[in-house]
């Protein structure tokens, strides 16, 4: 290895939602324990929640001043160009800076210009697409790099066939053994036995019409003789907090112990980012997704129905919820047997060993 003489300096790249940062957080662990004295540095968005949550993973990260366009006409979006400008510039002396041997995109507003310098440092690049549909930056950046790790099938029509390596998404590693937890995970959540337990999960910020369903539908559960964890998220908690320890709900802003809450649960309820679906197919429950619409592409629509052709999961859709969502929710709640296939059908589609597949493709571009 071109590397072995000298310490590896690894830099990764990836933000803006939990989606893509947990990955890139995962990546870097997986490399620390193969190269426990390689110096890591992430490259994030300023003001953007991976300035939070990468140093409480360990790792040191720099912030750029860069977002994503809006959608409709805003001063900020006047502000675009000069922060792509000046993100470049800034990315460009990191690189020169920390002299990287490898860079990681694993998508956000801040990793097109960092893996765009690399690329340009002729630095090997590896980006990771967790969508079935890809955001823009990650397509920007395809001809640039050496090689895409991406979880669905397809993709050949967005990158160039020869770079695309299926490996499935990075997901925390502590998910694989949740069968194990599930009696710990009832105490640790002062759980009944007697009770089927719904876990109900939004994002790190929350999902707004989640949150609103989930408050109309609280006596309905009740009578469904239904307990609740509600991760209702940051934005939201303050608004319904005040329901928690009522009719057998829990709220929750975030929930840290994210295998204990997947191994008490019998339903889960959550929104089809990428990520959460690579980890509910290797959580293996029942899921009744509802995609947020208000994405690029509607990629999260797409995202959910990957699963749900392949009969491993229920789909309804905002639009959908008033008329349909009690009817369903008592369908599956009423059916162990439906419970079951789809359980079963879901786990079929895990890709386990995501992260060190990735990482065996980092290893080989160090290595060439």
């Amino acid at each position: 290895m071109k590397t072995q003489s000298k310490i590896l300096k690894i830099i990764l790249s990836g933000g803006g939602t939990g989606g893509h940062i947990y990955p890139a957080i995962a990546i870097a662990n997986e490399l620390k324990s193969r190269f426990p004295e390689a110096q890591f540095l992430f490259v994030g968005a300023k003001d953007r929640m991976e300035m939070e949550k990468v140093p409480q993973a360990g790792y040191d990260i720099i912030g750029l001043w860069i977002s994503g366009m809006q959608r409709k006409l805003t001063i900020k979006n006047l502000l675009f160009p000069l922060k792509v400008i000046h993100s470049l510039w800034k990315a460009h002396k990191i690189i020169k800076s920390f002299k990287p041997n490898i860079a990681i995109g694993t998508g956000g507003f801040a990793s097109g210009p960092l893996l765009y310098m690399a690329a340009l440092n002729n630095i090997p690049s590896l980006i990771q697409e967790q969508n079935s549909f890809p955001g823009i930056t990650n397509k920007l950046l395809a001809k640039k790099v050496n090689k895409i790790c991406v979880a669905y099938n397809g993709l050949e029509r967005f990158f160039p066939k020869d770079k695309i390596i299926k490996t499935g998404n990075p997901v925390r590693q502590g998910l694989l053994e949740i069968r194990t937890k599930t009696d710990e995970a009832q105490k640790f959540f002062n759980l009944k036995q007697e009770k089927q337990t719904l876990l109900v999960i939004g994002g790190s910020l929350g999902a707004r019409r989640i949150n609103e369903l989930i408050e109309k539908k609280l006596d309905f559960f009740d009578t469904q003789n239904i307990q609740v964890i509600w991760q209702c998220g940051k934005l939201y908690y303050q608004q319904y907090k005040i329901y928690s320890n009522t009719k057998n709900i829990q709220v929750h802003e975030f929930l840290y112990n994210m295998d204990f809450a997947y191994a008490a649960a019998n339903v889960i309820i959550s929104r089809a980012g990428a990520s959460s679906v690579s980890e509910l197919c290797i959580v293996g429950k029942p899921v009744i997704f509802i995609p947020s619409p208000n994405v690029a592409e509607d990629h999260q629509t797409k995202n959910t129905m990957a699963i749900v052709e392949k009969g491993a999961a229920i789909i309804i859709k905002e639009e959908d919820l008033d008329a349909d969502f009690e009817n369903k929710f008592s369908q599956l709640i009423a059916s162990a047997e439906k419970q079951n296939e789809l359980a079963v059908n879901i786990k079929k589609l895990a890709l386990e060993n995501a992260t060190k597949d990735i990482v065996d493709e980092v290893e080989k571009l160090l290595k060439a």
